[in-house]
């Protein structure tokens, strides 16, 4: 008994080891990932009269990526547990950076809009493909933290992809090519790049590390497997199987509301501040503040879920709530000042609840079930950025308002952080029934 309690005890040094070795780079990959997802955002800025787009089509073009994203997604999961992490990411970011720069070849709609259904075919797996790595590297007590790190480097994105993008637009002209052509072919590029240091730099999983011991090794395995049992998680034989698990599809479903509120916002927040009349350089260093506090709000958030030791609801709720209520005050302020202020909360409100949301399939998925589980969540759930990029703008071009479509995004997230209550208990039911199941087989 004092054995396995010893080989149970925890080894932050082990998990700092494993921290300082993956999360920087992963985090690199995802700040190069989520700048070539959300370049179009600034591009827009031209591309809509360049290429004689309204803003309902250009919506639909944009949002065009989530489709190529919601087909491949679970495939793409599933192959890269078959034949590991560092292929097939490498895969992933050398394809999607070609597709990047040919972004910038662009000379009509129908390009437009197979380049960006390219662009989330071969992006698709990347982020679930992070969150299974993080299951196989990482105690459940710290992966909302780690998975908190990991999106910090998407606010990263945003900050240096808004002033950087704002200043390639001002390039118009430069050897002959518009502005936007600059910003896709200077923000593809180091995707292709980091394609082939992944070949080099990337472990597939803990057993094959060399940076750790003999010893790191097997207390990280005892570790999980501990957890992997008491846990009570599943694992089907066939991992496409995991897709009609009641909890997957209602997870799926209520992750909706998470990204179809962060993209409506994101997306159309370098619009709303070109309407306070400042230049694109300007607009760019402007865009970057909200990500400011999108990242303070990603640090402080999940360190403050996991040391709440298993009560996840509230920090995921509140932020949402919080976030929502931003967005309503955003359009009902008189200045553009406060507006801005209030849409800097909705950010952090909108993405700080995100990473403790992703601790929750964990608790009940394990191997093949957990790589494809994450990613039909993930898939599914990033149709909330096709809605939202069509929604937003047709709420907008039918209703001239800027109210409205802020009204909408906010009732969404308010609908998805309320969700969070529902989902914890069917988790709980799920375990339960596993537990009861697990005692009646070892009974007879």
């Amino acid at each position: 008994m004092e054995k396995t309690r010893s080989w149970l005890a925890d080894r932050p040094d082990v998990v700092r080891k494993i921290t300082f070795r993956l999360m920087p780079f992963v985090g690199l990959i995802y700040l190069i990932a989520y700048i070539d997802r959300q370049n179009v955002s600034f591009a827009k800025l031209q591309m809509v009269s360049d290429l004689g787009l309204s803003e309902t089509a250009y919506g639909l073009g944009a949002s065009l990526f989530f489709i190529g994203y919601f087909f491949f997604e679970v495939p793409s999961n599933v192959i890269l547990e078959k034949i590991g992490a560092r292929l097939w990411f490498a895969r992933i970011m050398i394809s999607w950076g070609l597709v990047t720069v040919a972004l910038a070849w662009t000379n009509s709609p129908t390009m437009f809009y197979i380049l960006r259904f390219l662009l989330g075919a071969c992006e698709a797996g990347f982020f679930p493909g992070v969150l299974y790595l993080l299951t196989l590297w990482f105690p459940h007590a710290y992966r909302a933290r780690m998975v908190g790190t990991f999106m910090l480097y998407s606010a990263v994105a945003n900050a240096i992809g808004a002033p950087v993008s704002g200043m390639l637009l001002d390039l118009d002209g430069l050897l002959g090519y518009q502005g936007w052509q600059w910003v896709f072919i200077v923000t593809g590029l180091p995707a292709v790049l980091m394609g082939f240091v992944t070949l080099a730099y990337l472990d597939d999983k803990p057993e094959t590390a060399k940076f750790l011991s003999l010893d790191e090794k097997e207390w990280l395995r005892r570790t999980l497997a501990h957890e992997n049992q008491s846990m009570q998680k599943t694992s089907h034989g066939n991992p496409f199987a995991t897709l009609l698990d009641p909890r997957v599809l209602l997870m799926a479903f209520y992750y909706v509301f998470f990204p179809l509120s962060a993209y409506g916002l994101s997306y159309w927040l370098p619009t709303i501040v070109k309407d306070f009349g400042v230049s694109n350089t300007m607009n760019g260093f402007i865009n970057v503040i909200p990500w400011i506090a999108v990242a303070i709000a990603l640090v402080v958030v999940p360190r403050m879920a996991a040391k709440a030791k298993g009560s996840e609801t509230p920090y995921i709720v509140v932020p949402a709530l919080l976030g929502a209520t931003c967005l309503v005050l955003s359009v009902y302020v008189p200045s553009n000042t406060l507006k801005f202020v209030f849409l800097c909360g909705a950010a952090a409100g909108i993405f700080s609840a995100q990473p403790v949301m992703w601790s929750l399939p964990s608790k009940f998925l394990t191997g093949a079930s957990a790589a494809a589980g994450l990613a039909a969540i993930n898939s599914v759930g990033n149709l909330g950025g096709f809605i939202s990029q069509n929604a937003v703008p047709w709420i907008r071009d039918t209703t001239g308002s800027t109210i409205a479509p802020m009204l909408f995004l906010a009732a969404c997230l308010a609908v998805g952080g309320m969700m969070t209550i529902v989902v914890q208990a069917a988790i709980r039911r799920g375990q339960s029934n596993e537990g009861r199941a697990l005692k009646g087989g070892q009974a007879a």
